[in-house]
């Protein structure tokens, strides 16, 4: 029998865990998945941007802190999301593939340093991404 994504634990991975994944943690805990983020070189703090962003639907992430990937994070993990590496060096996909987890890459645009109307349609396809996944 199959594990429904409502009953996996998500993994959403980002570089600096400041935008992409902490939006899909957040969609993720309203949509009812059990999820976490991590970045694999945490930014000290979320980018305000994507706090105003996430505001406007309704979930407050300005007390979030970017988190470090661990290899614990990797092994609790079902089911892996990377938002998009653009810097081969820091992308997570090597490591993850070598452990062999079920690795999706949405490829989302980084929002760091983009504008509130770029954020806001950043955050909204990763909201439908994350709906299209509870719903799976």
């Amino acid at each position: 029998m199959a594990v429904s994504n409502k009953q996996k634990f998500i993994l959403f991975v980002c570089i600096e865990n400041a935008g992409r994944s902490q939006m899909a943690d957040a969609f993720a805990a309203r949509e009812g998945l059990t999820s976490m983020s991590a970045g694999t070189n945490p930014g000290p703090n979320i980018y305000p941007t994507v706090i105003g962003a996430m505001r406007e639907k309704g979930l407050d992430i300005s007390k979030n802190k970017p988190k470090l990937l661990t290899p614990e994070m990797i092994d609790r993990a079902q089911l892996v999301v990377t938002m998009g590496c653009a810097v081969e060096q820091l992308c997570p996909r090597p490591m993850l593939a070598q452990l062999q987890k079920k690795l999706v890459d949405w490829e989302i645009e980084d929002p760091k340093g983009k504008s509130i109307s770029d954020v806001r349609k950043i955050r909204d396809a990763i909201e439908n991404k994350v709906k299209q996944l509870a719903m799976a």
